[in-house]
């Protein structure tokens, strides 16, 4: 357990309000306009809530209204809250994609913690990219930190069934393009879609991330899944705000919580949930962030045989609603303990182990919380795939794709990109069946730019008019975590730099095979290495501004896409004052 520093100490934040010189009163004196009395900046902890609030990322609507809990928190633990709204990237707003900008939200989250005067953090999320950016951003700075999300939507229903944000809107597309349901019932779905403020209630990336939160010790127990409207999500941002105070003085960081194990942890219970692919590729950016070497390896060997209980769509049948009454994810984290796949003493943010906070939960409902022997799948860990088709590796969710298809071999339909896709995959003369092949090019983080979620291409009409409702499918894209399917995602390295996927052409034949983690392009070693010497890139490159920079500057999926310069920086200058 980590020895708590000595308090009453000399906070960052005195650097600059604390004393009578020309500096202090330019900075402290500002401030007193909005009416702060003089007493406030008497050395108290100054805690600064980054609020990713914004009319146009609408799962974060209503995080303005949780920041007042979260400021009545730090007051009652005699803090001083000042709120500061931070870059938002949202899923379904930005284009070209939101995962182009979490690098910037999280350069920007950085600087807004390095040059202000906080003394710790609470980082208010939601959207899929806001949980990782900020939580890559403060552990650049390792200044106390933690998280509170904004919770996922209440459950959508239309005609008695249950709508899963996104896991359904990907159905009932399919269902429109093989003539199941007309346009007009599809814009009658849609208003049951969305019926409260939150997060995707599917076990999307939302959801997904903040159960990685929560996993990593970054979070309260029971944060992750407590709805957005639930009058218990405003209970646990003040309990938040409390909580921050008292961190502050012991000097908790993020360094002394987001450790190897707590990795391993948020891995295993990423299995365990059924979570999104998306969770492979902000983890490994957030560990390079705290310093911490974690790899594709680690996914595979912590997730391979750690089974998915939680029955959630799109693995499952409910949603998040259900799983919150269900006992939410400190179940999921007793179960693993039970079953010998928790670091039980990793530390979190309440200062207690996460077994200390799980030990005693009950499960509520085991059709929403498995037993192991019911399991939805016995080895739910994102399956890491290489071969001569991923020398660096692709990934794929198992309990999201059909087993009929995890052993695979089939002939190669190729788009150049998604607009080659949009351009041939409604055309009845296209030369396809279920038994190909799907793969896309160009859509990795260089390639798109930003690695849109477009991995999980829509079949075919005339395929899906046969009843097909899956096929295999590879690019060097993502896939929404409400997303379902047997498609490998993140094919490294990418088409874009001339990775093997590249040079793949219609007519190959490509081996899947998912119980021995291969991915093989059935063409001899001579031939591959000349269509490799052979390739030239054929997409236009940006000439300016931020997409310029992510462009020169952004890795590979198989390390967590950050920008390169922004690895291994943890705690540099902070605490400087320009004065």
């Amino acid at each position: 357990m980590k020895k708590k520093a000595e308090w009453p100490r000399r906070l960052r934040s005195q650097e600059w309000y604390g004393g009578t010189s020309r500096d202090v009163i330019y900075h402290r004196g500002w401030l007193k306009n909005q009416g702060y009395p003089h007493d406030l900046f008497d050395g108290r902890p100054v805690i600064g809530i980054l609020n990713t609030w914004s009319d146009m990322t609408p799962c974060n609507g209503h995080l303005r209204e949780l920041a007042e809990k979260v400021k009545a928190g730090v007051w009652e633990a005699g803090g001083f809250p000042l709120e500061v709204p931070v870059f938002s990237a949202s899923e379904n707003t930005f284009r070209p994609t939101a995962m182009m900008y979490r690098n910037l939200a999280a350069l920007a989250v950085e600087e807004a913690i390095r040059g202000q005067p906080m003394d710790g953090c609470v980082l208010l999320v939601g959207c899929d990219k806001t949980t990782p950016s900020l939580l890559m951003g403060a552990a650049s700075c390792d200044l106390p930190s933690i998280v509170v999300t904004g919770g996922p939507m209440l459950n959508g229903y239309f005609r008695g069934e249950r709508v899963g944000s996104g896991t359904h809107l990907w159905k009932f597309s399919e269902m429109v393009k093989a003539g199941e349901m007309t346009q007009a019932e599809f814009l009658e779905a849609e208003a049951s879609m969305s019926r409260s403020s939150g997060t995707c209630n599917t076990m999307g990336t939302a959801s997904t991330m903040a159960s990685m939160a929560e996993a990593l010790g970054m979070a309260l127990s029971g944060n992750a899944a407590i709805p957005g409207v639930d009058s218990r999500r405003k209970v646990m941002a003040q309990l938040t705000g409390r909580r921050i105070v008292q961190m502050v003085k012991d000097d908790l960081k993020p360094s002394d919580i987001m450790t190897k194990q707590a990795f391993e942890n948020a891995i295993r219970t990423n299995a365990a949930i059924g979570g999104s692919t998306n969770a492979v590729i902000h983890l490994l950016a957030i560990a390079g962030r705290v310093g911490i070497d974690l790899s594709l390896d680690d996914w595979d060997r912590c997730g391979r045989d750690v089974p998915t209980i939680v029955n959630l769509m799109p693995s499952g049948k409910y949603l998040m609603e259900e799983f919150f009454y269900a006992g939410g994810l400190p179940v999921v984290l007793k179960r693993l303990g039970e079953a010998g796949l928790l670091h039980k003493d990793a530390l979190t943010v309440s200062g207690e182990t996460v077994w200390d906070e799980v030990k005693d939960v009950v499960n509520w409902n085991e059709d929403v919380i498995l037993p192991a022997e019911k399991a939805l799948t016995s080895s739910g860990g994102i399956v890491v795939l290489r071969g001569n088709l991923a020398p660096k590796g692709a990934v794929l969710k198992p309990s999201a794709a059909s087993p009929h298809l995890l052993v695979h071999k089939g002939r190669a339909v190729v788009f150049e990109d998604i607009d080659d896709y949009k351009a041939k995959i409604n055309d009845d003369s296209l030369d396809i069946d279920e038994t190909c092949v799907m793969v896309m090019k160009n859509c990795g983080p260089k390639g798109y730019p930003g690695m849109a979620e477009v991995g999980n291409m829509g079949l075919p009409p005339k395929v899906l008019k046969k009843g097909i409702l899956d096929m295999v499918r590879i690019s060097d894209a993502r896939m929404s975590g409400t997303a379902y399917g047997t498609v490998v995602l993140h094919t490294s390295p990418e088409a874009a730099v001339g990775g093997p996927l590249a040079v793949v052409k219609t007519g190959d034949m490509i081996e899947l095979d998912v119980p021995n983690r291969r991915l093989h392009l059935d063409i001899s070693d001579e031939e591959l290495a000349r269509r490799l010497a052979e390739w030239q890139p054929n997409h236009d490159l940006p000439t300016s501004g931020y997409a310029f920079l992510h462009q020169q500057h952004v890795e590979g999926a198989d390390t967590g896409a950050d920008l390169d310069f922004l690895k291994g920086c943890r705690g540099n200058a902070v605490g400087k004052d320009s004065h």
